[in-house]
């Protein structure tokens, strides 16, 4: 059996709730992907995790008086709760502190890295909070990046997604009590990036990186690849598991990085890996992680699909009493299939874009004055007119033929923005909207076929024209909306899922049953 494609998406920390900005970033656009292939019969293998022993965790456990394995058991329960109600279904999903094993293997690649000279250790200024008494590392100190100037936490920026040291940041404050860092002599343990130059600038020359962290890459390249700190004194985390560092834990984006690996097992690597993260979190996917590999003498292929942050500026629809933009809020109240296609539409590539509440009402309508409708017209025209039973005809009426020439012409686009290589989830919904509204436009043309005195069933080819166009979205739509498309092939009595090809554009046998839903097939 060949090995699987391998396709991750960035492990979210565990100190929050998904909003709709993580939604329009890795996870929905990587199901998508996901749903296409396994439909195309090729093997899968889909995972992530959630970051529990992020300092992000620790810090809000600081803030609110809690554990931190409290915070961070109850947000990573609420994440994949997120994940399954939004139909993201991963094969794997790391759970670091539950997962058997998962504390022993991480423990033992750290050992290995640090006995084959990979992780050595550094002496630097760090900074520390006399207030506190505690060393700030990740999201414990605030700053200004020194690279781009933006508000910045330790060790990474996720504005323009370059490491720091902590002691590098300007102006370093502690984030919890706002005084300001003091810089003490620290000794930790470091990747250097430099020994690995040659094989990480190969490795991103054919990796097909997009422009932005393409640029990224080559700058690190240019200046001076730098060492990447990967433990710190810390309390929150797993321990160093190396002699010398006894209140030491290790780093969150090393574990990140780690915790892909550990989510692959250990079955032969595959032949390529697609990767989905935002561009403030790529170093973990494009630096660390093939550090990782090429220690173990493995040269994989990769791709990124990176996007960029999707904000919600207005912070009363996170905060406020009126709408949310909380993702389980926004699911409860348009649905799995209306928030899909809204943060597939608004997906933010190559640009940061920002939450719209009117936008996300817009997909809700198009679903609902274009795809329900049109789906209801057609079930109650069957029921009148057949008794509820597929028609005995072949797909016929007047523009049949073009429409059929234009469906299958779109189901070509539609595997093209659906493929690895040209995936363009925008463009999928797109292409979906223009054959549900040219399928509406035909079958107000033919509706007026059943009352021609000389009609002799010769309404009854648009309603199976019709029917064979419904049959074929809910496979060709199920990679976007799951949910509408499986209750939609369930009306139609035809097994779920199937190949996005033209073979699916059939129509029922004669003589089936229809079930239509009593409510919206789509959203609700």
């Amino acid at each position: 059996m060949s090995t699987p494609v391998w396709i991750t998406a960035t492990p979210p920390a565990t100190h929050g709730e998904l909003h709709v900005g993580h939604l329009a970033g890795p996870y929905v656009a990587a199901d998508v992907l996901s749903r296409y292939l396994r439909a195309e019969g090729e093997p899968v293998l889909f995972t992530t995790g959630t970051a529990d022993h992020n300092s992000s965790v620790h810090a809000r456990a600081l803030r609110a008086g809690r554990k931190p394995e409290e915070v961070a058991e109850g947000y990573r329960a609420a994440i994949t709760s997120d994940w399954l109600r939004s139909g993201v279904e991963f094969d794997h999903v790391v759970r670091p502190r539950q997962d058997k094993g998962y504390g022993r293997w991480l423990a033992d690649l750290f050992r290995r890295l640090h006995a084959e000279g990979v992780i050595a250790a550094r002496t630097r200024l760090t900074p520390y909070c006399e207030s506190c008494e505690r060393w700030l590392h990740g999201a414990h100190v605030t700053g200004t990046c020194p690279h781009c100037t933006a508000p910045s936490d330790g060790g990474m920026c996720h504005e323009c997604a370059r490491p720091n040291d902590g002691g590098d940041l300007l102006e370093p404050r502690c984030a919890q009590c706002g005084s300001a860092a003091v810089p003490r002599r620290c000794r930790r343990l470091y990747v250097p990036l430099e020994p690995h130059r040659e094989a990480l600038a190969e490795y991103w020359a054919t990796a097909g990186l997009p422009p932005r962290l393409a640029a990224l890459c080559e700058s690190l390249v240019e200046d001076g690849l730098p060492d990447i700190a990967v433990a710190h004194p810390a309390e929150w985390g797993l321990p160093v598991p190396v002699d010398g560092f006894p209140e030491h834990r290790i780093d969150g984006c090393f574990e990140a990085a780690a915790m892909h690996l550990f989510g692959y097992g250990d079955q032969a690597l595959p032949e390529r890996a697609i990767h989905f993260c935002g561009f403030g979190h790529a170093f973990c996917h494009a630096v660390l992680l093939p550090v990782l590999l090429f220690a173990q003498g493995v040269k994989l292929p990769q791709h990124f699909c990176v996007n960029e942050a999707y904000v919600v500026e207005d912070e009363a629809l996170v905060w406020g009493s009126g709408q949310k933009a909380w993702a389980l809020d926004l699911i409860t109240e348009y649905g799995s299939d209306t928030l899909r296609r809204h943060v597939l539409q608004a997906r933010p590539l190559g640009r940061r874009t920002e939450f719209r509440p009117e936008r996300l009402a817009a997909a809700r309508r198009e679903l609902d004055e274009s795809w329900n409708s049109w789906l209801a017209r057609l079930f109650a025209a069957v029921r009148e007119e057949c008794a509820g039973l597929a028609p005995a005809a072949l797909p016929g009426g007047a523009g049949w033929e073009v429409l059929e020439r234009r469906l299958l012409r779109g189901v070509e686009d539609l595997r093209e923005a659906y493929s690895p290589e040209s995936f363009d989830p925008r463009r999928a919904v797109a292409l979906l909207d223009e054959m549900v509204r040219s399928a509406a436009d035909f079958g107000h043309v033919n509706a007026h076929e059943a009352h021609r005195p000389t009609a002799d069933s010769r309404h009854l080819p648009a309603l199976a024209a019709q029917l064979a166009v419904a049959r074929a979205l809910a496979a060709w739509a199920r990679p976007v909306m799951p949910e509408g498309a499986d209750r939609l092939a369930a009306a139609l009595k035809t097994p779920p899922g199937g190949p996005v090809s033209a073979a699916a554009l059939l129509p029922p046998a004669p003589g089936t049953r229809l079930a239509p839903t009593s409510g919206p097939v789509f959203g609700f």
